[in-house]
């Protein structure tokens, strides 16, 4: 594995026969459920992709959650085949967004980013412990590999490369 392979998160499988493309889509297709954040769909015609996963912060189910942990950025995952390759190229695209009006929806801010996100935000309380001294606690965590851990195992174990890519698929 070379610099720009650990730069972008290039991840190779190890000694796994590639599966057809079809199942490594299944596989990813069926992470979906409803007690994880995020969904994989397939994606629209606009985003020049195969699959996206991306947090539901829009569902109404999730939107509270999100709303009241004051979630101030989405991720989307998009994510292509090569099938002669073997290899699912991903391109990340993150977005401020704030909750504005009552009930509460959101906005897209002006802050976007494209390529390959790591970055967590953490919210913190400061507390009183029983000892009467402060304490920090972690109240949410908005990590990006939570989402993108599960993507990446699946696709490593069909035997597939996840090749990340920092502007185009």
């Amino acid at each position: 594995m070379g610099f720009l392979d650990r730069l972008n998160g290039t991840k190779y499988p190890e000694g796994v026969t590639p599966l057809p493309g079809w199942q490594v889509r299944d596989a990813l297709l069926a992470l979906n459920g409803p007690d994880v954040p995020w969904v994989v769909r397939s994606a629209a015609a606009n985003e020049r992709a195969d699959l996206v996963a991306e947090w539901r912060v829009l569902e109404p189910a999730w939107r509270g959650f999100f709303q009241r942990n004051q979630l101030d950025r989405t991720l989307k995952t998009r994510m292509r085949f090569v099938h002669e390759s073997h290899e699912v190229r991903t391109v990340d695209e993150q977005r401020e967004v704030t909750w504005i009006g009552n009930p509460p929806r959101l906005a897209f801010g002006g802050e976007w980013s494209r390529g390959q996100v790591r970055a967590v935000s953490r919210h913190w309380v400061v507390e009183r412990g029983p000892d009467g001294r402060r304490h920090m606690k972690e109240t949410f965590r908005f990590d990006p590999a939570e989402m993108k851990i599960p993507l990446q195992k699946t696709v490593l174990d069909a035997g597939w490369i996840w090749r990340g890519v920092l502007f185009k698929l």
